[in-house]
């Protein structure tokens, strides 16, 4: 994920003409409103600035200060007379500038490199969520098909089981029929209903979730359906071999866990630093008026230069708490990566695997399809002729209607185990998302 694609898909977003919401003009949109994104958009400006803030250990630093005061003070002085007392009323100011620079510092060179580890994640993370986004924007697109799906499926199947449950209806008045047999139709019909009522409630909460990411109301007819040409292609590479190097180099979770791993060193580093001097070069002018009372009515304006060295002697324990802390600290992030790499490889396998599978699945489905319709056809026919019963017709009907569920879901899971792959690989790009939208077809 670049930020020249987001500029482009936002200037597309801008520029397209009125028509179907098409995954990449969903993805347009999702970029102007997801506030998921946006989110992650500003974690990722925040985190940058931890490397100004880490190089700033480094650099000078420049005090000023400045002190106006008025006095009242009771001197006394003890002489062979006695005590003599007098009475000051005055006014006393000083001006100071300071600059310091380091020249000798650990725990700054430490803080310095943690800004840099901490802006390093901070893109991997960006660049983890600004994947994910695609990952979430077609998991919705997909869910809401293929609910439209099973609900047209579930009507197609109940308008069957309607004309059934007619033909049934008018053979048992006259007497040609059996009572069972508009039981068993009505009972199919029945359940077909709620089918699809229920695949209408998986419906709605889809187009809500892709609402939700991109900003915008929309119903099952904006989007662009599946197309009926489906063509499962060969993984690019073939092997799992392969995915595995790719998700080792490239997936963002792992990146932003081994930087995060990095960040706890140098905050280790940092504890570790308060058992080791520091050195530093200073340079400073001061002006001065009765500033106390050894100077009273005196001024003065003085320059200087030099160099401070700072030797850390004991703080009460603190320190070498500290550095313990953070090296445990370290260890729970070096085992994080270790539990994250295993989920990432086992998740990256099951997709993998999955991805194999659907290509057989697909074509086995399809087959299916076709011979369960050639089967009502035939049951209907055995029927006519006394050789089958009711029954067998709705057992027909229902192993058609099952395989066409099965073969809708097996292509979407095909289509969201082939993006999932890629994500876990650390690969996804929007290049990706267009090379999925030739998968569906304008809206019929």
């Amino acid at each position: 994920m670049t930020m020249r694609w987001i500029c482009w898909a936002l200037v597309a977003c801008f520029t397209s003409p009125v028509h179907a919401l098409d995954l990449q003009d969903a993805y347009a949109l999702a970029l102007r409103n997801d506030p998921t994104f946006h989110a992650a958009l500003k974690e990722r400006e925040a985190g940058q600035e931890d490397r100004a803030i880490g190089r700033a250990a480094l650099l000078p630093r420049l005090n000023y200060s400045y002190n106006n005061a008025r006095n009242d003070s009771e001197v006394t002085q003890t002489t062979a007379m006695g005590d003599i007392r007098n009475n000051r009323d005055y006014r006393s100011y000083s001006s100071s500038l300071t600059l310091q620079q380091p020249l000798l510092d650990y725990a700054a060179w430490a803080q310095y490199r943690e800004g840099e580890a901490k802006a390093l994640l901070a893109d991997e993370r960006f660049r983890g969520r600004s994947q994910e986004l695609l990952v979430r924007l077609f998991q919705a697109y997909s869910e809401a098909l293929l609910a439209g799906e099973q609900i047209a499926l579930a009507g197609a199947q109940r308008m069957a089981y309607a004309e059934r449950l007619q033909l049934n209806q008018h053979l048992f008045e006259k007497g040609e029929g059996t009572r069972t047999d508009l039981l068993e139709t009505q009972a199919r019909h029945d359940l077909t209903l709620a089918q699809e009522i229920e695949a209408g409630d998986a419906l709605d909460a889809a187009l809500r979730e892709l609402q939700a990411i991109i900003g915008e109301p929309l119903v099952l007819d904006d989007l662009a359906p599946l197309a009926g040409d489906f063509r499962v292609l060969p993984l690019q590479p073939a092997g799992f071999d392969a995915w595995r190097d790719l998700a080792m180099a490239s997936n963002a979770d792992l990146a932003a866990q081994r930087h995060a791993l990095d960040v706890a060193a140098q905050q280790r580093e940092q504890r570790r630093a308060g058992h080791l001097p520091s050195l530093s070069l200073y340079a400073s002018t001061r002006k001065t008026s009765s500033d106390s009372e050894s100077s009273y009515n005196q001024q003065y304006d003085t320059d200087s230069i030099g160099i401070q060295i700072s030797v850390p002697l004991f703080a009460g324990g603190g320190v070498a708490a500290g550095t313990r802390q953070a090296s445990r600290r370290y260890e729970q992030a070096s085992y994080e990566l270790d539990a994250q790499t295993a989920t990432t490889l086992n998740e990256l396998r099951k997709q993998y695997r999955l991805c194999l599978s659907s290509v057989a699945k697909v074509r086995a489905y399809e087959q299916v399809v076709a011979s369960a319709g050639t089967l009502i056809d035939a049951t209907r026919k055995s029927v006519a002729g006394g050789e089958r019963v009711n029954l067998d017709v709705l057992d027909a009907e229902q192993q058609f209607y099952s395989a066409r569920r099965d073969l809708a879901q097996t292509r979407h899971a095909y289509l969201r185990a082939w993006l999932q792959l890629r994500y876990l690989a650390g690969v996804l790009n929007a290049a990706d998302l267009q090379q999925l939208g030739r998968y569906f077809g304008a809206p019929g």
